[in-house]
């Protein structure tokens, strides 16, 4: 099949093509942005298309004879823009890939969005049907096109369906995990707060897997699914359990939280009219207050979702990885 993966030279995008690539598909990646691995997925077979989702007519060249389209392009942790970037990106962007995927006869489409559209999960874990409390505007504008792709699906007939990944991880990822494998790396890791808030990984490679079962679904509708490895864990135990990865004794002092979480406001007021990216923000902050912790049953019962890789394993991978790109010392 022809596929087109938008953001496809992003962390998940690039890991996603190449598993299709992998897979004797031919494969368009569409990404604003030059990524880490870009020459090597060209040199894989990729056609390569810099763009952005907001160009209509760069997505409108890249859906020509396409069968499935992977909606995998956000803006994410862009700090030196507008906001109305993340509404133009996230919103328009969906609705211009939609509008093309529609035009174009597209067989099936796989929307991404994030488990974060359930903001700080009161009652874990949260299934699909739990309530939707985007805590900031990444989270609010992803949540934004989940209408929009069951309206295309409803009323177009287009073949859709949304995948809500919980914290991604893996090799290839520059910065999710790695500020905690860096930090775990200094033999300290500053905890604020007691630590015990939930955090729900999912490795790369347990994500493509259910990037793969939706493309080959019949669900349809736009119909969510929440998409995690098997277990969460409070914040200190993931800490410790990186440590154990990289062979390190981590040591665990506990600070208040509720000043970082101040700073975390002043730092992004005061860079944001400059153009800067703040060393700390809210979204950054969250990390410690706010508990992200998920049932994967409809994924596994609806799209025979198995999460193969567990977290030991997934660190580990991880781990090499950073330490093979020289992103890491450890001693």
């Amino acid at each position: 099949m022809r596929i087109l993966v938008t953001g496809g030279t992003g962390f998940t995008g690039a890991a996603l093509v190449e598993r299709l690539l992998g897979l004797g598909h031919e494969v368009v990646s569409l990404d604003y942005q030059p990524g880490r691995r870009e020459a090597q997925l060209r040199d894989m077979g990729a056609e390569i298309v810099r763009g952005s989702v907001t160009e209509r007519e760069v997505v409108a060249r890249c859906m020509e004879g396409v069968d499935v389209v992977h909606h995998v392009a956000a803006a994410f942790r862009e700090l030196d823009v507008p906001r109305q970037h993340y509404d133009d990106v996230n919103v328009g962007g969906a609705r211009i890939v939609l509008d093309e995927a529609v035009r174009c006869g597209v067989k099936r489409f796989v929307n991404c969005s994030t488990c974060g559209v359930h903001g700080n999960v009161e009652h874990p874990p949260a299934d699909e049907d739990a309530p939707i409390a985007p805590a900031d505007y990444y989270q609010r504008t992803k949540y934004e096109a989940e209408p929009i792709v069951t309206e295309y699906s409803q009323r177009h007939g287009l073949s859709a369906i949304t995948l809500r990944p919980a914290a991604i991880y893996g090799p290839g990822d520059p910065e999710r995990f790695y500020m905690i494998f860096r930090r775990v790396a200094s033999g300290t890791f500053p905890m604020f707060g007691s630590g015990r808030t939930t955090y729900h990984p999912v490795y790369i490679d347990n994500l493509v897997d259910a990037f793969l079962l939706a493309q080959d679904s019949d669900i349809s509708g736009g119909r969510p699914y929440l998409i995690a490895d098997e277990n969460y864990y409070p914040i200190e135990q993931i800490v410790i359990k990186v440590g154990e990865a990289l062979g390190i004794d981590v040591r665990i002092p506990h600070y208040p939280v509720m000043p970082l979480v101040a700073a975390g406001y002043v730092c992004e007021a005061i860079c944001k009219p400059f153009g800067i990216s703040p060393p700390i923000f809210p979204r950054r902050v969250d990390w410690f207050r706010q508990n992200r912790a998920f049932d994967i049953t409809r994924a596994r019962t609806e799209l025979g979702y198995v999460p193969a890789v567990g977290l030991d394993e997934g660190l580990r991978r991880t781990g090499e990885w950073y330490k093979a790109e020289g992103m890491l010392s450890v001693d």
